[in-house]
């Protein structure tokens, strides 16, 4: 088989792009730990964390809303271009973080990583249909959905450790680098085709390359203010803003500004271009704009609400209302022109089998059940054995993360014995089990050994779900709509997780507040230190009853997502292999 852009070696493409998708998905939470350096480089004061909460959900927004128009653009131009555009996007977005000088353009670098990082997910889901037939697709896609969630939860570990030994901004520096050099690498295994410019033949553009250097060597200025440069009294002027405030109103900003829009229009208007900005226009108005717009102002409504509420007192945030309103206004919206448009967003049908919408629903329970695992697995560790340390509570999750490859590795093998929906469900009913176990855990459990069978059966069971859902949703869509059938059912994942574990917290808390109304006051308990640790613990045991409901209400979820794996992918039959073939499938 070969991607649209050309004979490629199989191996080797898809194993970049399945790197590429696990680093992307590893900057989801890779701020995590380095979030109070971040905020005080940008004047934000540590004691106000809820102002910084734009720095991820900013990601979450980009990764998620900009997904079904990056899904139907790979359609239109090709898996891999749009692989190459998506990682030079991601590192563009890495470096205006690393440069960023206070909260707006921090949070814009992150939006545009999250943009980047999100297209990846729905190309790479496409190439493994577009590189092997259907019945010796699901291992792959069980290998590339492994590394899309073991990247998400390695992300706060690689955050640490680069800040044990450098500044934060050395992550995105690092991000920077990676991304160049696979979208480097993706081009030269896949040809000129994948690039997403110049436009092949002709000489190379040169004025536009000065151009290019001129607005990033300029932009850089903008961003870092060099000590140097402003104190000396002739380039120092080039700082000076023409108003107030504003550094972007300054010589130096309206030089990177202006080099930029000259570049654009010599972009435009060039016969052969440093960037095919024509073509890309003309896949993008192709792939609907207007209607990708209306959605994704629908998903960011959702995100929005969610994102930026406390889950220690609320569901939503305090907008959250009109952030749904503003949100169910767009999604109607968005049908309509579904309706009426001649080429819209998502094609007609393309989602009509009942395996494949089915595939977006299970796919919402499995992401509202999996948050939970990766967000109070860590938490419960913290709340019992490791309550000074966020690395080791984070290592719990490492016996979880282990088990989950080898499920979906599994997961892609037993598709091609047994259909899809039993795959799944019994996927999601080992998760369920591992959670119950994990709803037993008490003070001292999580240093023990038994700990490890609830951790593991639940990292399994969520692995082999893995691969039978993406198998599903693309065994039932057309060719032609691989992309944005795989972006939609990612889009459902992650707003599962975000309804998820918002939802769960909340009932967990009351639990919490609930046991916590069965203490005694402070001032009777803690006379002395050993009842001042009699009342750490009553805290702790209070903590531990919150993580058990939640650890509970996902293994509801589980359940449900098992149920609907089920009724909705019945017609979704096993794909077997001859002998010949499975001693073949990965040679």
């Amino acid at each position: 088989m070969t991607d649209r852009a050309g004979s490629v070696p199989t191996r080797a493409l898809l194993s970049l792009a399945a790197l590429a998708v696990a680093f992307a998905a590893a900057d989801t939470y890779v701020v995590v730990l380095a979030l109070p350096e971040m905020m005080s480089s940008v004047g934000v004061p540590i004691d106000q964390l809820q102002r910084a909460a734009p720095i991820i959900s900013g990601f979450l927004l980009g990764y998620v809303a900009m997904l079904p128009l990056i899904g139907r653009i790979a359609d239109l131009r090709g898996r891999v271009p749009v692989l190459v555009f998506s990682l030079l996007l991601f590192a563009v977005g890495s470096l205006v973080t690393a440069l960023s000088y206070d909260m707006s353009s921090m949070v814009a670098g992150r939006f545009l990583q999250g943009v980047g990082g999100g297209g990846l997910v729905p190309a790479t889901l496409a190439l493994v249909a577009d590189l092997y037939p259907k019945e010796r697709r699901g291992v792959p896609l069980g290998i590339v959905s492994a590394v899309q969630e073991i990247g998400a939860v390695l992300g706060p570990l690689f955050g640490a450790v680069v800040v044990a030994f450098a500044d934060w901004r050395a992550i995105f520096l690092i991000n920077l680098a990676v991304g160049l050099v696979l979208a480097a690498a993706l081009r030269s295994l896949a040809g000129v085709d994948a690039h997403p410019g110049p436009i092949p033949g002709g000489r190379f553009d040169l004025l536009g390359a000065l151009l290019l250097l001129v607005a990033l060597v300029a932009g850089v200025l903008v961003f870092v203010r060099p000590a140097a440069l402003l104190r000396d009294l002739t380039w120092g002027q080039l700082f000076i803003p023409y108003t107030e405030s504003g550094r972007w109103l300054a010589p130096m900003g309206l030089i990177a500004m202006g080099a930029a829009a000259l570049l654009v229009v010599r972009c435009l208007l060039a016969a052969r271009p440093l960037l095919d900005l024509r073509g890309w226009g003309a896949h993008l108005a192709e792939a609907d704009l207007v209607g990708a717009l209306l959605l994704a102002a629908a998903l960011a409504g959702v995100i929005l609400a969610f994102a930026t509420a406390d889950p220690k007192i609320q569901v939503f945030s305090d907008q959250g209302w009109w952030f749904l309103l503003g949100s169910a206004i767009a999604a109607v919206l968005f049908a309509v022109h579904m309706r009426r448009s001649s080429a819209p967003l998502v094609p007609r049908g393309a989602l009509r089998r009942t395996p494949a919408w089915g595939a977006l629903v299970v796919s919402f329970f499995i992401g509202a059940a999996l948050i939970a695992a990766l967000i109070d697995i860590p938490l419960f560790a913290r709340t019992t054995v490791y309550p000074d340390s966020q690395l080791l509570a984070a290592l719990v999750l490492v016996r979880f993360l282990l088990a989950l490859p080898v499920g979906a590795v599994v997961g892609g093998y037993l598709i091609r014995r047994f259909s899809p929906g039993v795959v799944t469900a019994v996927g999601m009913l080992l998760a369920a089990a591992g959670f119950v176990l994990m709803a037993q855990w008490g003070l001292t459990t999580v240093q023990e050994p038994i700990a490890n069978l609830g951790l593991i059966t639940g990292g399994f069971g969520f692995g082999l779900a893995l691969a039978p859902v993406n198998a599903a949703l693309l065994d039932f869509t057309d060719d032609d709509v691989h992309g944005v059938a795989s972006a939609f059912v990612v889009v459902a994942r992650m707003v599962g997780m975000l309804v998820g574990i918002s939802a769960l917290t909340t009932i967990g808390l009351r639990r919490y507040y609930a046991e916590q109304g069965d203490i005694p006051p402070v001032r009777e308990v803690c006379d002395g230190k050993s009842r001042c640790d009699a009342f750490s613990d009553l805290l702790r045991v209070a903590g531990i009853a919150q993580e058990q409901t939640v650890f509970y209400g996902a293994a509801g979820c589980a359940v449900v997502a098992a149920v609907l794996a089920l009724v909705l992918f019945r017609a979704a039959k096993a794909t077997p292999l001859s002998t010949r073939d499975l001693l073949t499938a990965h040679g």
